[in-house]
């Protein structure tokens, strides 16, 4: 029986040689979270995505190398913006070189600090809505950051999380630890506000996780 990995690279067919985003996913390395990125699926999932809702603002919780990043951004389009924020001053240097070589440096902007201090900063300062918002970066504060989202996007646009599902932990009582409390609380929250909203879990060369999808209310 085929592995989870020999799958994607079955399926990593589907995707044109791209130096730019192969060097991105490589430099990863170089960041403070080796292998953090999402897999080339989850970004052409995310680009899809973004296509599908015609988004041409989007807003992103965790860059690291700028790999999803440069999904995000291509599929915006050379009209489109895309918002990025990272608190490591290194990972956003390797970020900025990424961009530059996929060629989508001029709708990228870093914007460099803790990322829900920069969240309140967009807030107060009346940001036109985003379309769409990729939550990808500390786990503890996702709750935070999807209270954030909620003010930051459009009605109809959509706010994906990252890292839902944690290897199946999310769904055992007797695992406590921070990552899958900040996950149960973030579901918790979704529920208390009546949120339209699914899970899709996913597996591959990342192991068993998956992305919450939610639609902020019309």
């Amino acid at each position: 029986m085929s592995t989870w990995t020999e799958v994607d690279d079955y399926f990593a067919r589907l995707f044109p040689d791209d130096p730019a985003l192969d060097a991105a996913h490589a430099s990863s390395s170089e960041t403070t979270l080796p292998g953090a990125d999402v897999t080339p699926h989850q970004g052409a999932l995310l680009a899809i995505l973004t296509r599908a809702i015609g988004a041409r603002r989007v807003l992103e919780f965790g860059t690291l190398a700028g790999y999803s990043t440069i999904w995000l951004a291509r599929a915006v389009g050379p009209t489109g913006h895309v918002d990025t924020l990272e608190l490591d001053a290194g990972n956003a240097a390797i970020a900025r070189v990424n961009f530059d070589a996929a060629g989508v440096a001029d709708r990228v902007e870093v914007h460099l600090g803790a990322a829900a201090d920069t969240a309140d900063r967009l807030i107060s300062e009346g940001v036109e809505p985003y379309d769409l918002v990729f939550i990808d970066a500390d786990k503890p504060s996702n709750p935070l950051y999807l209270a954030a989202s909620l003010r930051l996007t459009r009605p109809g646009g959509l706010i994906i999380v990252d890292n839902v599902v944690r290897g199946g932990a999310v769904a055992d009582p007797d695992d406590t630890t921070a990552a899958v409390e900040c996950v149960r609380s973030l579901v918790d929250d979704i529920v208390a506000a009546g949120l339209e909203a699914t899970a899709i879990q996913t597996v591959g060369d990342k192991g068993w996780d998956g992305f919450a999808v939610i639609r902020v209310p019309d």
